[in-house]
């Protein structure tokens, strides 16, 4: 699968077929991330945990066996980092077959802390099982999904502009697509484009419940991820250059793709 069909292609996935993940696949993946990296250059440690060695699990979650945590050092544009590398090991696992979900509270966080060994200056935000998924998912599963919509997204008219904030923007242009249905926290979509030519300007939409002073931004977070969709799918590169677009006090810009 090309990068375009894993994104539109992979789900969440909450209800594993208890199998282990096998010897080749498990190397394929470590080999994997020891090579990804960001735009951001900030390094994001991964990290295989034994859910039976280290007694985790998360109410959410059945039939898994490993998680993999994910810790980076708490500095400017580390959750956008965060999201970026994450979501490039999330891709590269469901290439292989390999199902996953963030997972940030439905969990015992300070068993995983310890179990990943997170340092002073280090943050953990986000966890994932790792596994194949099951043929049925669990009540619990099909409940979470229902509640959150996660098969539906905000039109395009919503969250992608032309120019400007004023102009919404209709379009099928796929690396928007991909945007578009990139994951979110409680699937909130905080992420706004503006397009300007060739450059496409990522945007924060702080949404309710935001917070600012909790240990991380999960919205950047999200930001990241979008952004790793928008690059994969592009090619682009990145850089932070705000163009001083007029926007609302509940909106900050983040970062720029041009292609």
């Amino acid at each position: 699968m090309d990068n375009m069909e894993l994104i539109m292609t992979r789900k969440s996935v909450r209800t594993f077929d208890g199998r282990p993940l096998t010897d080749e696949d498990r190397e394929k993946l470590c080999a994997f991330i020891s090579t990804i990296n960001n735009p951001y250059s900030i390094p994001v440690e991964f990290v295989l945990l034994d859910a039976e060695e280290n007694g985790l699990s998360s109410p959410v979650i059945q039939g898994e066996h490993l998680y993999i945590a994910g810790k980076v050092l708490k500095t400017e544009h580390c959750e956008e980092a965060f999201g970026y590398s994450f979501e490039q090991m999330v891709l590269y696992a469901w290439s292989l077959g390999i199902g996953t979900t963030w997972i940030g509270g439905t969990m015992k966080r300070e068993l995983f802390e310890a179990a990943a060994q997170v340092k002073n200056g280090e943050l953990m935000p986000i966890v994932s099982p790792l596994g194949y998924p099951a043929e049925e998912k669990s009540e619990v599963d099909v409940k979470l999904r229902t509640n959150v919509h996660g098969d539906e997204r905000l039109p395009a008219t919503e969250v992608f502009f032309q120019g400007d904030f004023s102009t919404p923007l209709q379009t099928e242009d796929k690396c928007l697509e991909a945007v578009r249905w990139a994951p979110t926290a409680a699937n909130m979509q905080p992420c706004r484009v503006v397009k300007c030519g060739n450059k496409y300007h990522l945007y924060e939409k702080h949404m309710p419940g935001y917070k600012p002073g909790a240990p991380w931004d999960v919205q950047k977070i999200d930001l990241g991820i979008a952004l790793c969709h928008l690059m994969c799918v592009t090619g682009g590169s990145c850089e932070i250059a705000d163009p001083g677009i007029p926007c609302a006090e509940d909106t900050e810009y983040v970062a720029t793709v041009t292609v």
